[in-house]
């Protein structure tokens, strides 16, 4: 049995990413160590995640337009984030009670959006990038 549903995790993530998001632009100031793109520094072309990192430390600032000028994504990841929070702690409560296992149909079709949601994303930064 799971502990967590993908939403949960997802949401898991998205904390990881605030705390690192908070902490990159300290990092980078103090060691001039950044983080390139690998497939777009190899190809020249970006991929569906980049700007991801530029768009959760903008997001962490308040610069709301900042980021979704970097990556959209980085709303569902965060609207993932602050959902996780009140779901995690009502089933460590008790309240609600475990995930239940999603259906073959249910993972099929969230493979579709996630696979739709990475070439729009893809879309736009070869839009915005090239």
């Amino acid at each position: 049995m799971r502990l967590f549903s993908v939403p949960e995790r997802i949401g898991g993530f998205g904390s990881l990413v605030a705390v690192a998001a908070a902490v990159w632009p300290a990092l980078v100031d103090h060691t001039g160590a950044a983080l390139p793109c690998p497939l777009r520094t190899v190809t020249g072309i970006p991929c569906p995640g980049c700007g991801l990192t530029t768009a959760a430390v903008a997001l962490v600032r308040g610069e709301f337009g900042a980021a979704i000028h970097a990556n959209p994504l980085i709303f569902g990841l965060a609207a993932f984030t602050v959902a996780a929070f009140p779901l995690v702690a009502l089933r460590a409560a008790g309240v609600l009670g475990p995930p239940r296992p999603w259906s073959s149909e249910r993972r099929r079709q969230m493979g579709w959006i996630a696979g739709l949601l990475a070439v729009a994303s893809w879309l736009y930064q070869l839009h915005r990038l090239l």
